[in-house]
Formats: structure tokens, C-alpha cells, sequence
């Protein structure tokens, strides 16, 4: 139990230092997008003194790595800044005061929300999907379902998401009005309306997402099929699907976890072509928006929420891959 616990606060140390490391990255990236923000929201009304002004408000006049270690502090504490697309600097045009801005935090919630729904409709459908296909194809290794079931998972995650999008708009919504072809969801509405607006993105997602998982639980199970345990519950006259499913499977687990964990962190992330496409309002959304705009703190804060995102899966995954497998409790 100590060596589990010692592993698992390794896992947590190394996951805080990759986002500490990943922030700074952001930061960076962000700030090195090309433009000037003050010029772009005074447009022809732009002076130098206005935009100094504006740039003092928002904090963009002090040192570099005093504004990093500032937006790092704050959002530990919760606290993204304030979002500046939210603002009203065209006061600052006639030199006179500005109004107040919305924080960034207050932004984000409801679009993570959204995103977070949307992932979860897709996770429920993707990963009983793509456990089922999995040990069907290992159970009927090489025959036609097999070999149909392969094709098409490989054409599926090898066509661009907005293409799956498109294509799925065109059969379920145009030439087959099943579900809406734009997934407008606003805050209060019933779950019944907001589930079916929010399918035809989810099964693009799920589209995207199941042959990983597919592939995976297939391999792992098919590698365990020749170990000798496996032989001998075979001459014991076990049925096949009984050593697939109470023999093989358990002990296959870790390498399953690990791609359902990495495609549910690409679910929460991977979002922002296919919430476009849809109109989804959620935070893919909300980040493309203001990266046009340049709102750096909600880029800042929507990239970062990404990271740490995909990186609490990673950890997730590597936990549960060592609670279902003693062996990695004890590496050679």
C-alpha cells in the first residue's frame, strides 16, 4: 500500500511541475500573438496616449515575467483576470475613464460547462461502443466483421473532424431531419432538448474517438489470447467468449485505460472544431472567438484549462493502470 501510495504521489508531483511548465509555454505563446490589442479595440480612434491608457488598465505595460507570475498566483487561487472583450474602451478614444471588466471566470463557467456536458454524452456512447467492438473483432479475429469493423473505424479517425461534421449534418439533419443541424443550448433548458441538441456533435466526436479505443481493447486482447493460462482455460472446454470477457479482459486492462483516458482528455480538448461547426457554445468556442478578438486572458485561461485537463486524465490513467495491474507496482 505505501509503494501504491508513493507512486501515486509521484505521478501527482510530476503532473503539478508539467503544468507549471505548460503554463509558462502559454503565456508565452499567447503574448507572441502578432497585433496590438489596444489598437485593434480603438480601431481609427487609436492615439498613443489611448492606448497606453488602455494597456496600464489591463497590466500589458509591466515586465514580462511580472504579468506571468501574476496570472500564474492568481489562477491557483481560481482567479483568470478579467476578460477585456467584456470591457468598454471606447471612452478611451476621447482620453476620458473606461469602464469596468468582467472577469474572466464568470465567462468560462457556463462554456465549460457545455463542453464538459458534450463530452460526457460522447464518452457514454463512444466507450461501451468501442469496448464491445473491441471484443467482438478479438473474438472473431480475421473474419468479415472483423475486417468491416477495422475499415471502418481506420476511415472514420482518418477523416478531418468538420468533414465527419458535414457529412453527419447532410444525413441526419438535411437529408434525414432527425436532430438539429445547429446545436444552439442555453442555460435552463430542459435535458431531454438539451441531449438532443447536443447529439449529432457527440457522435461526430464518437466517430473520431472509437477506433482508438476499438484498436486498442482488439490488440490487447488478442495479445493475451496466446499466454498459457489462457491455453489451458481453453482445454478445459471454457467457452470463448467466457476467457475473453472474465479470463483475458481484466488482465488487459491497463493498456484500455490508458487510450480511454487519452480520448476522453481529447473529448474535453479536441472540441473547438466541431463546437464551430455546430455553433456549440462552449469553451472551443469561446477560444476561437477570442482568439480573434485577442482577449488574451480567456485564451490564457481557456488554454490552461485544456492543459490541466489533459493532464489530471493522464494522471487518472496511470493510477488506474496501477491499481489494476500489480506488476507496474514493482518495474524492473
Amino acid at each position: 500500500m505505501n509503494s501504491v501510495l508513493r507512486i501515486v504521489l509521484q505521478r501527482l508531483g510530476l503532473g503539478v511541475v508539467t503544468l507549471v511548465v505548460v503554463s509558462f509555454v502559454i503565456f508565452v505563446a499567447v503574448n507572441a500573438m502578432p497585433g496590438d490589442f489596444a489598437q485593434a479595440i480603438l480601431g481609427q480612434g487609436y492615439t498613443e496616449e489611448a492606448g497606453e491608457a488602455i494597456r496600464r488598465e489591463v497590466g500589458l505595460d509591466k515586465p514580462y515575467f511580472v504579468r506571468y507570475f501574476s496570472w500564474l498566483g492568481a489562477a491557483l487561487t481560481g482567479d483568470f483576470g478579467t476578460s477585456f472583450a467584456k470591457a468598454n474602451f471606447a471612452a478611451y478614444a476621447g482620453n476620458t475613464a473606461g469602464s469596468g471588466l468582467d472577469t474572466v471566470a464568470a465567462s468560462i463557467a457556463p462554456r465549460l460547462e457545455n463542453t464538459l456536458f458534450l463530452a460526457g454524452v460522447a464518452a457514454m456512447i463512444a466507450v461501451p461502443i468501442s469496448l464491445v467492438l473491441g471484443l467482438l473483432a478479438a473474438l472473431y479475429r480475421n473474419t468479415i466483421f472483423d475486417r468491416f469493423t477495422n475499415i471502418f473505424t481506420l476511415s472514420s479517425i482518418s477523416s478531418p473532424e468538420f468533414f465527419l461534421a458535414y457529412i453527419l449534418i447532410l444525413l441526419l439533419a438535411v437529408l434525414n431531419p432527425l436532430l438539429p443541424s445547429l446545436s444552439n443550448v442555453f442555460e435552463g433548458m430542459p435535458f431531454s432538448e438539451r441531449f438532443i441538441k447536443t447529439l449529432l456533435p457527440a457522435l461526430t466526436l464518437t466517430l473520431v474517438v472509437t477506433a482508438h479505443m476499438m484498436r486498442m481493447t482488439r490488440a490487447a486482447i488478442i495479445n493475451l489470447l496466446a499466454s498459457p493460462y489462457i491455453e489451458m482455460a481453453r482445454l478445459k472446454g471454457i467457452s470463448p467468449m467466457r476467457i475473453i470477457v472474465v479470463h483475458a479482459l481484466p488482465n488487459a486492462l491497463a493498456p484500455i485505460i490508458n487510450v480511454i483516458a487519452l480520448n476522453l482528455a481529447y473529448l474535453i480538448t479536441g472540441v473547438v472544431v466541431v463546437e464551430v461547426v455546430f455553433v456549440y457554445p462552449g469553451i472551443g468556442q469561446l477560444f476561437v472567438d477570442s482568439v480573434k478578438i485577442r482577449d488574451i486572458p480567456v485564451v490564457q485561461a481557456s488554454c490552461l484549462i485544456f492543459a490541466a485537463a489533459y493532464i489530471l486524465l493522464n494522471l487518472l490513467a496511470d493510477v488506474l493502470s496501477i491499481l489494476s495491474n500489480p506488476r507496474l507496482r514493482h518495474p524492473k
